[in-house]
């Protein structure tokens, strides 16, 4: 393999290592529901608050939920295709 190659690798593992780091926190419901994802495309975390459930429409909070964990999906997977923009050009040269 040769030196520029093994650059490559190695910049793209020091990418995806960086994006395991990333988190990506994302609101619906005015705060009602907070969701963190990872770089990785991980959920760590879902927070909601009490005070906006409304036990009697169980479906605005599931409405919110899904509209948070798909905004914050998208959002770090923009995140994602930006670090790895630069990177991408010369994975082609390495036969991948």
């Amino acid at each position: 393999m040769a030196l520029n190659q093994m650059k490559m690798l190695n910049d793209l593992r020091k990418a995806q290592k960086a994006l395991a780091k990333e988190i990506v926190e994302v609101e619906a419901g005015d705060g009602a529901v907070i969701v963190q994802i990872t770089g990785e495309l991980k959920i760590k975390s879902i927070k909601i608050d009490p005070a906006y459930v409304d036990l009697d429409d169980i479906h605005q909070l599931e409405h919110w939920i899904e509209i948070a964990i798909r905004d914050g999906m998208a959002k770090t997977q923009e995140i994602a295709a930006e670090k790895m923009k630069p990177l991408m050009g010369g994975l082609g040269n390495l036969g991948l």
